[in-house]
Order: structure tokens, then C-alpha cells, then sequence
């Protein structure tokens, strides 16, 4: 991978990345920091998403030169990877589990959706971060403290928290998807009116007796509990 996140850069080695002093080993003291640069790149890509995000933007948005950014994150995969350490950072990780695994999960799953709303450029890079730096593993240590009363092994808590994550950060990418495509009121019009003619050409009895049922609340946060004890409720701790 280039500088810029292109093809051929290497992974990110995760302890070079946070167990060393994110200082400049040579030369004057730096005028800027790596939380200020992170910072720039996070507020960069909550303005205009995370294709904007390149280092001369984040420079410049800093304030910096280019070069100067090379000594905090010598390549945009790195950058990604403070820039989700760093929002991490606003997760609590100080309230004590209740002993209700369910309830704990349920309750850590929303604070993952309000993160992910917040910075939508973060689900789509979840799918690719393998490097937790430590506000990650803040957030972490507090979720497998609340999964301590499953009994579950060290492995399957991992999994656990893992498909949770998973699945807030699915459900958030569809969520925006879906936002931005029902911003046309005649759209959404059509597609109603075609699953009503669908439904209603025979070919399809399942399908009519879904859409006739009783509806449910349709607001994204009733869609996204729905789904969600759905999923926690059916975990098997077995």
C-alpha cells in the first residue's frame, strides 16, 4: 500500500504502532502531536467521508506539511487505524456489568450503532481493522466482563464480541444506505406500489401473508432493537 493507501504497503505491526512512543525519535520536537493528526484525519472524514481522507488533506487540514505526517503514520493503513482507535475513545468503558449478559449486550450494541451514526465512515473500515489499540481494548475488556456469566471460554467471548460488532456494523451500513435512497418520497412510493402488485399476483402466498401482517414500528432505533433481541436472546451459550 502506498502512502496514500494504495497497493504494496505493508501490515500494520501492531506493536511498533502502540507500544512505541509516537514521537519523532530524531531531530527538533515536534510542533504537532499524533492525537492532533488523527484528530484532523476523524474530523476529515465525518465532513466528506473516508475517500477524502489522504495524507495531504489530513496535512492540510492539520496544518502540516505532508512529510511532517510521515512520522506519525508512514502510510494511510496505519492512519485508519488510530483513526479508529481514536473514536473508539468515546465508548464508555467505566459502568460495572449488571450480572444480565443480554441486557449488557444489548446495551453495549447500542452504544456501537450511536458511534457508527456518528461516524459513518466507520463500519466499512471495521471490516478490515485487526489491530485494537487501547481505547479498542478498553471497549473490549468491558464487553467480556459482561459476558463473564456465560460461562463461555476465552475463545467463543471473543467470538461473541465479534459477531456482535459484526452485526451493528452491518445493520449501520444499511441504515445509511437506506436513508439516503428513501430521500426520494416518489421512490419509495413505486417500490410500494410494486410489493403490493407482487403480492397480490398469486404467485407469491408467503410474501401477501408477511406483508399483511400487523405493522410494526419502522423508525431505525425500534428496527435496530427488533433485530438485535433477536439476535442476543437466540445466543447459545451452551
Amino acid at each position: 500500500m502506498s502512502r496514500d493507501g494504495g497497493a504494496g504497503a505493508p501490515g500494520v505491526d501492531p506493536q511498533q504502532l502502540w507500544l512505541a512512543s509516537d514521537r519523532p525519535r530524531r531531530g527538533r520536537p515536534p510542533a504537532y502531536s499524533r492525537e492532533a493528526i488523527t484528530a484532523a484525519a476523524v474530523a476529515l472524514a465525518d465532513a466528506e467521508g473516508l475517500e477524502a481522507v489522504t495524507m495531504r488533506k489530513v496535512a492540510a487540514r492539520a496544518g502540516a506539511g505532508v512529510m511532517s505526517l510521515y512520522s506519525y503514520a508512514p502510510d494511510k493503513e496505519t492512519l485508519l487505524e488510530l483513526m479508529v482507535d481514536h473514536v473508539s475513545g468515546e465508548l464508555a468503558t467505566t459502568d460495572t456489568p449488571t450480572g444480565d449478559w443480554r441486557a449488557d449486550l444489548k446495551a453495549i450494541a447500542h452504544l456501537q450503532r450511536a458511534l457508527m451514526l456518528r461516524h459513518r465512515w466507520l463500519p466499512a473500515v471495521l471490516a478490515t481493522r485487526r489491530v485494537p489499540g487501547p481505547n479498542t481494548l478498553a471497549f473490549l475488556e468491558n464487553a467480556l466482563a459482561a459476558l463473564r456469566p456465560t460461562g463461555l471460554d476465552g475463545t467463543a467471548k471473543l467470538e461473541v464480541f465479534a459477531q456482535l460488532t459484526a452485526f451493528v456494523a452491518g445493520h449501520v451500513a444499511h441504515e445509511i444506505a437506506q436513508a439516503a435512497a428513501s430521500q426520494s418520497p416518489e421512490r419509495a412510493a413505486a417500490e410500494a406500489r410494486y410489493l403490493a402488485a407482487v403480492a397480490a399476483d398469486g404467485r407469491h402466498p408467503e410474501l401477501a401473508e408477511a406483508l399483511s401482517a400487523p405493522g410494526r414500528p419502522l423508525t431505525p432505533e425500534a428496527t435496530f432493537t427488533r433485530f438485535l433481541n433477536r439476535l442476543i436472546d437466540g445466543l447459545d451459550t451452551d
